[in-house]
């Protein structure tokens, strides 16, 4: 029997490439410009999300360290989290969660590299 998580993925994917097959034939430029102004809006959206949880975390880091930490992390801190956020909140396959992982803890030690540095105004 198929696992769940595997069956979710795979049903996902047939909708995708279903949805994407019944627009292959339409060559309008007003899809065009939606489907432009759709991924804008999605990668906006993803934007915003990962500043203010970087905005958050950072102003976290704040209080414990002194305000000694820099506001440019605010993007950087706000995309790990949201990447740690999806991760924790979706079971990857195994292999993905792997590489997932490795690029997380890479992220967070040059990150905390970083704000040990800030702190101590190297």
């Amino acid at each position: 029997m198929l696992n769940s998580r595997v069956v979710i993925v795979l049903t996902a994917a047939i909708l995708v490439l279903g949805i994407a097959s019944c627009a292959v034939g339409q060559d309008t430029e007003a899809l065009r410009e939606t489907a432009t102004s759709a991924g804008e809006l999605a990668l906006t959206y993803i934007d915003s999300t990962a500043t203010y949880i970087g905005q958050g975390i950072v102003y976290i880091l704040n209080l414990i360290t002194g305000n000694r930490v820099s506001r440019d992390l605010e993007k950087p801190v706000g995309y790990l989290g949201l990447i740690t956020g999806i991760l924790l909140l979706f079971a990857l396959l195994d292999a993905a969660r792997k590489i997932i992982w490795v690029g997380i803890i890479v992220g967070w030690a040059l990150l905390i590299a970083r704000i040990v540095l800030d702190a101590l105004r190297v």
